[in-house]
């Protein structure tokens, strides 16, 4: 299934995924990603809802920034390799 998911998402993954491994790895990293992403795309909801119920078009900006944000961080918390995990937050060897 995760083979299957990770070609789904390859568009997403191929921007951070690289061959050299990452300097200083902790697990710790890749369990915030995964609760920052959750925290984006449950803030995409709440901007969703607040947006249609005021009626507004321009409340979908926020939703689609906060909805991106939160993808990206899920799928590589969940899918990517320790790499690109590293690599999202910046850690160089």
């Amino acid at each position: 299934m995760k083979n299957v998911l990770r070609k789904v998402f390859w568009p997403i993954l191929r921007f951070f995924e690289t061959d050299e491994e990452p300097a200083e790895y902790k697990p710790s990293y890749r369990f915030v990603l995964r609760v920052v992403g959750i925290l984006f795309l449950f803030l995409s909801g709440v901007s969703a809802f607040a947006g249609y119920s005021i009626g507004q078009v321009g409340a979908l900006i926020p939703v689609l920034v906060f909805f991106s944000v939160g993808l990206v961080a899920v799928v590589l918390g969940v899918l990517g390799s320790d790499a690109a995990v590293s690599k999202i937050w910046g850690i160089k060897k």
